[in-house]
């Protein structure tokens, strides 16, 4: 467990780039995970984080509901990164979930049970069997209320710091990098848990 004073060390890292934050966090612990969705702008944390430690796990709790496009996407950028990728996924098959919870919207009773069973379930199982000591996220203030209150550097519940190396960029930054740096960008993702953009989907509640 990484014992820090993060609110003087969030004051320091908030002027540094991320590569500067990530590099500073891999000194810490050489236990150590990102997680991707391989959404919208996974491509930026992957490409940073396969930069400064090419064996990094690279946690993705696949939830049976991505788009082609998104399973593609994810293809595409395991290969080019080699990334060393562990995939998590619900107990159930996709066919036992569709026959018997379905694919819920927000406002019926069975989307709490469909987010544990494909989401919730898997992530917590992949924190319990990689146990890190630091868990690389790209989430960023703006996003939703609750990472509002987070900064770059936060703890889950469980104690394990989370390292947010963009936490501070706006779309707009993230959309320069990606054309600057010609990387991709997974414009169809849709996440079944949360729906909507500005709604948790609960892993970072861990």
């Amino acid at each position: 467990m990484i014992n820090i004073d993060i609110d003087h060390w969030n004051k320091k890292l908030k002027d540094k780039t991320p590569i500067e934050i990530a590099e500073w966090a891999l000194t810490l612990s050489e236990n150590r995970i990102v997680t991707t969705s391989f959404g919208i702008y996974s491509s930026v944390l992957l490409s940073t984080m396969s930069k400064l430690d090419k064996d990094i796990r690279v946690v993705w709790c696949d939830t049976l509901y991505n788009q082609p496009s998104t399973y593609e996407h994810a293809s595409h950028l395991i290969d080019k990164y080699k990334l060393n990728i562990l995939k998590y996924q619900s107990l159930y098959t996709k066919e036992e979930i569709d026959s018997t919870i379905g694919l819920p919207n927000l406002e019926d009773d069975n989307h709490a049970i469909f987010s544990e069973a494909v989401k919730l379930e898997p992530f917590r199982r992949a924190l319990k069997e990689q146990n890190p000591d630091i868990w690389f996220t790209n989430i960023r203030v703006r996003q939703t209320e609750y990472r509002d209150k987070k900064d770059i550097l936060s703890f889950s519940k469980d104690g394990i710091l989370k390292v947010s190396p963009f936490y501070y960029w706006s779309d707009t930054d993230l959309d320069a990098y990606i054309e600057a740096h010609q990387l991709e960008k997974n414009s169809d993702y849709f996440d079944p848990i949360k729906a909507l953009l500005n709604r948790e989907c609960g892993i970072h509640f861990q």
